[in-house]
Parts: structure tokens; C-alpha cells; sequence
């Protein structure tokens, strides 16, 4: 049984309060962030951001060995070191050195060098651990920090987990450090879509997906999100973590950590690099069983001019105003031969005839590679408001898993489903999302899901030649027709008579407005 606290949320957070992963609420993170987020004073986010995540990761890392050093003193008659590194090395546990352990930090947070001693901290985890290695943030010194406030956000973060055994901090950290990276992508706007792919739309990739066995690969992995899913997927479906292999490439330096750090708190083993993905792929030969991604919307300036003879075109150059299908080739290039792909583009990748890019979706329609197309709703995203489509290509569309679907693609119009969390974001709830995976997983012939139907208005599964008649665009809407409407039994003759009466009455009541509207302009010396 979860022994954490639940704590009441006020009540105007009540419309975003949903369950974690594990089975607390998500109370307990949103009281923290609101603590820390009332040390951030006058410090913008992006920067913030690596203040409070560095910490976070700080904590997990010094809980997991006081967790283990604890373990080995008691073990010290059997001839167990506790002071050994090679110890925690053994099991995947960081080596923490005594200049970096949470309660020298915390003893010092106080004093007015508690950046200094925070930066050395982060330095010597990152020279007794190599996989860490210019990942960790060290600028906790610099004049514009105020060291008190961070001496106060260290003693917030000192509560966070405290006293749990090592794989319960596991789980609370890790659920902390996930929540602030989305309050932070909420707070950067735009530039927070950069590092940031909402949980409940990962969520939908994953679990259309199903990545049970086999390489994940994610070449614009921004924070890791879509690792982190993946892996709880497998823990849902009481599956072994170690089945899958995961590789990642982040151009963005500083996202690039924020992921290294993400999955180094979950104990998620992965093959992570740094550097541009169109300009120096640094994963050349992997062939991935499941593609996950997010990529950048439209990106403009991604010198495509110089990579027009490129081995990854197989299906047409792209232009170099706009990178959305040379993502799509990258993904397609990546697949192994029964491989999935699932991925986010912007709407206008379903139907763009610009510069080539409709007869690229042509090319890869007619190689019938093009497995399931999802409309989302608008607002889901942090860094734009328009609404985005999910893509899933398949290699195969026919083998052991699944219902022969060759030459048939299924069209799903989900842009009606979401409830507004606030003003300006859009959420899928759980409902949501069980409907458009059961749809699709039915649609596929997985089993125990039940049988697939057409639904007017919701999905339809069309063959190559309907999306022929429709010039190979792949926008759902043209395919799964109108919502059909119950019929109220009412008489057309009576319905127009009442729909007629209703109207005269308001253009009555209409023009009782307008005429005093006028009287009051009029009284006001505005009379025409």
C-alpha cells in the first residue's frame, strides 16, 4: 500500500488532478512545485528549470547510495565496504562522493557558499561517474542566484521521499521530477514544446505501439518522455524492462541533459547522444522495431539544402523550407522490416502539396506504408496551439501479431474528444486514450480487444483506392464522414413550424434591443 500522504488539492486544481503512475495522486507534487515555484522570484524558467531539476536528480542519486551505504554497513562482519565504489557500480548505483551526499548539502544550506558547495557537489558526482559527464548543471554559484533562497529550496527538496526505501524514492522522485518538467514547459510556453511532449499524448503512441520486446528509438528525444512511457508500458503489462533496448539523439545541448538525467532517475538504461540528427546521425545502422517521436513542427532551418542526395530520401527530397517528411524518411529509413513507427507531425503534413511534399505522401501511401492517421484536438501542446495528427507507419501490415490490413488504413477523427484544463491547454483523459488504442487495437486484430466498426464521424478503415479519390491526402475527416444523428421522432412539418416561431420571437426580442440601444445613444447626445 502506498504510504505517501494525500494531500487535498485547493479547489480550483481539482480539473488537473489525475493519477500517477504509481497510486497516489498527483496532490503531492503539485503542493511541491507550488513551493518551489514561490523561490523562483524573479528567475526565468529555462533557467530555474535546471536550478530545481538538478537537485531533484541530486537527492535521487544521494538517496539511492545512502539507501545501499546503509545496506553495506550493516554488512560490514561479512567483510562488506560501504565506503567501496565498486560496490554501488555492481548494482547500478552512482557513486556519491562525501563532498556530494544530500546531508552535507543540507547541513550547509545555511551558509552563504551553499552554490559553491552545490557546484563542487555536482563536479565530483560527475568525475567518479562517467556516464554523467557534462550532464549535470554547475552554475549554482553565480551572483544572480540567490543563495538563500536556494538554501530553502534545498530543504524543500529534503522532503521529497525522505525515510522510503530506495525503490519507493525511486518512484516518488521520479514522479516529481516528470511533474516539473511539464510545469516548466507550461511556464516556458513555446520554447517549453522544445524539451516537453505531454504525458497523455506519449501515452497514446506508446500504447497504440505496444513496445513489448525489441529497440525503441527516438532521434529528437527532447526530455525523454517517450522512454519513460515506454518502460512504464512494459511495468503495466507485467512485462521484464530488459526486453527492450532504447536509443535517442537530442540536438539541444541542455535538453539533451535534462533527458540523461530523466532516465538516470528511473534507472532506465540508454544509449543517449548529442548531436543534429539530419547532419550527423549517430545511431547510422540501427534498424529500431519502434519509432517513437515528437519533431519539430515545420522546422524551417534545418539545412536541408545540404543534404539533398541524401541515402534517407527513398521516397522523395524534401524541401528544405520545411523538415517534415525528411522526419518522416529518417523514421522510415530507421524501421526494420517488421518495424512501427508513431509520431507527431503538424496538420499540414496530411495534405501540403508544397515544394514536392504531396507527392513524397503519394510515394509512401502507394508503398502502403501508411498504417493509421489520428486528427487530435487543438491546445494539447505547450509550445503551439494549433492541433497536431499522429502518424503510425508499419513495414509490414501483415504478420503473427496482427490482422492482415494490407492496403487498408485506418482514419481516426479524435479532434471532438480532451476536457480544458485551463484556458488555453487541452488534456486527453484516460477514456480518451482507451479509445482511440482499443480502436486502433482492435482495428489490428489484437486479441481480447473485441471486433473493429466503422464509426460514422469517429473511424473508418479505407482502402488505397478511396485515398486515391481523395488525391492522397490523409486528413481523417474526409474519410470518416459525418456523426450520425438520432432521430427525435418529431414531424419535418412540426419541427419547421416550431424552428420558425422560435425565430420570429428572437428577431422581436432582437429588435426591442437594438431600439434601446438607440434610446440610450440618443439620451447620451450620440442620436444619428
Amino acid at each position: 500500500m502506498n504510504s505517501e500522504p494525500i494531500i487535498e488539492m485547493p479547489r480550483k486544481k481539482k480539473a488537473i488532478a489525475k493519477k500517477s503512475s504509481s497510486t497516489g495522486t498527483i496532490g503531492f507534487e503539485a503542493k511541491l512545485w507550488a513551493a518551489a515555484d514561490a523561490l523562483r522570484n524573479n528567475m526565468d524558467a529555462a533557467e530555474y528549470k535546471h536550478v530545481v531539476l538538478g537537485l531533484i536528480f541530486l537527492k535521487y542519486i544521494s538517496d539511492a547510495f545512502e539507501a545501499k551505504h546503509a545496506e553495506l554497513d550493516a554488512q560490514r562482519a561479512e567483510g562488506a565496504d560501504p565506503e567501496d565504489p565498486d560496490e554501488y557500480r555492481a548494482v547500478s548505483i552512482f557513486w556519491v562522493p562525501k563532498e556530494a551526499r544530500w546531508a552535507h548539502l543540507k547541513a550547509n544550506a545555511p551558509q552563504p557558499t551553499i552554490g559553491k558547495i552545490v557546484d563542487e557537489a555536482m563536479a565530483a558526482i560527475e568525475g567518479d561517474n562517467p556516464s554523467l559527464k557534462g550532464v549535470l548543471p554547475k552554475e549554482y554559484a553565480r551572483p544572480g542566484l540567490d543563495k538563500e533562497r536556494l538554501g530553502q529550496l534545498i530543504n524543500l527538496v529534503s522532503d521529497i521521499a525522505l525515510g522510503d526505501p530506495a525503490e519507493r524514492a525511486k518512484d516518488t522522485l521520479g514522479r516529481v521530477y516528470e511533474y516539473f518538467l511539464s510545469q516548466f514547459a507550461s511556464a516556458e510556453g513555446k520554447k517549453g514544446g522544445q524539451f516537453y511532449t505531454p504525458t497523455h499524448v506519449v501515452r497514446v503512441l506508446v500504447e497504440m505501439l505496444a513496445p513489448y520486446k525489441g529497440r525503441v528509438y527516438d532521434p529528437c528525444c527532447g526530455s525523454g518522455g517517450m522512454f519513460v512511457q515506454s518502460e512504464r508500458f512494459i511495468e503495466a503489462h507485467s512485462g521484464r524492462l530488459g526486453d527492450i533496448s532504447i536509443f535517442g539523439q537530442e540536438s539541444n545541448y541542455t535538453t539533451w541533459r535534462l533527458a540523461k538525467m530523466n532516465l538516470a532517475i528511473r534507472g532506465i538504461d540508454a544509449q543517449i547522444a548529442h548531436g543534429d540528427t539530419f547532419h550527423n546521425d549517430l545511431h547510422p545502422d540501427l534498424k529500431a522495431d519502434y519509432v517513437l517521436a515528437n519533431p519539430p513542427f515545420n522546422s524551417s532551418d534545418w539545412r536541408g539544402e545540404l543534404l539533398k542526395d541524401d541515402k534517407r530520401w527513398a521516397y522523395g527530397t524534401p524541401p528544405a523550407g520545411n523538415a517534415n517528411f525528411a522526419w518522416v524518411q529518417h523514421f522510415l529509413h530507421h524501421l526494420a522490416p517488421n518495424g512501427i513507427a508513431g509520431f507527431v507531425l503538424a496538420n499540414g503534413s496530411m495534405s501540403s502539396n508544397q515544394s514536392g511534399e504531396g507527392e513524397i505522401r503519394k510515394t509512401i501511401i502507394e508503398a502502403d506504408l501508411v498504417d493509421c492517421m489520428v486528427a487530435l484536438p487543438g491546445q494539447l501542446f505547450y509550445s503551439t496551439q494549433i492541433p497536431v495528427c499522429l502518424w503510425f507507419l508499419a513495414r509490414e501490415k501483415k504478420n503473427g501479431r496482427f490482422r492482415d490490413r494490407r492496403g487498408e488504413t485506418l482514419f481516426l477523427d479524435a479532434r471532438k474528444l480532451g476536457t480544458m484544463v485551463d484556458r488555453t491547454h487541452r488534456e486527453l483523459t484516460e477514456e480518451d486514450i482507451q479509445r482511440i488504442t482499443g480502436t486502433y487495437h482492435a482495428w489490428r486484430g489484437d486479441k481480447g480487444v473485441g471486433a473493429y466498426e466503422d464509426i460514422p464521424g469517429y473511424c473508418k478503415s479505407a482502402p488505397l483506392g478511396d485515398i486515391r479519390e481523395h488525391g492522397h491526402v490523409l486528413t481523417p475527416g474526409r474519410y470518416v464522414g459525418a456523426e450520425e444523428v438520432e432521430d427525435d421522432s418529431e414531424p419535418f412539418e412540426e419541427k419547421m413550424q416550431r424552428l420558425i416561431t422560435t425565430l420570429r420571437a428572437q428577431q422581436n426580442e432582437a429588435a426591442k434591443l437594438d431600439a434601446a440601444i438607440a434610446a440610450n445613444l440618443k439620451e447620451l447626445g450620440y442620436a444619428r
